[in-house]
């Protein structure tokens, strides 16, 4: 599977999509404290974490015996830069047109 394939993947379940939300409110979690916010089992929670890992989407440190879960934003980023950015171009340029046709700027 491309790491494409694996990052769409990851970002296709609710309850993944929910963990990223709450690394990104506090980057630095334990398994505990995200499982806290999550109505699913800490095997079931650590399967997600799993996924997200394999996605490069959540990176982890140990800090002695406690695994903390950071959020990796480069590879949302990139999918940005190769599938979003380039839909808002256009949309941008004609919100322009828009506002000085309004505004009389233009003839």
């Amino acid at each position: 599977m491309s790491e494409a394939d694996l990052l769409f993947k990851a970002l296709a379940d609710p309850s993944r999509r929910k963990l990223l939300d709450l690394l990104y409110a506090h980057d630095g979690r334990t398994l505990g404290q995200l499982c806290a916010h999550l109505s699913m089992t800490r095997q079931a929670v650590t399967q997600h974490l799993a996924l997200l890992e394999g996605a490069n989407l959540v990176a982890v440190v140990w800090r002695g015996r406690e695994k903390l879960h950071f959020l990796n934003p480069v590879p949302l980023q990139q999918v940005y830069e190769r599938w979003i950015r380039k839909f808002e171009r256009p949309r941008l340029a004609a919100l322009d047109a828009l506002k000085k046709g309004l505004e009389g700027d233009e003839p």
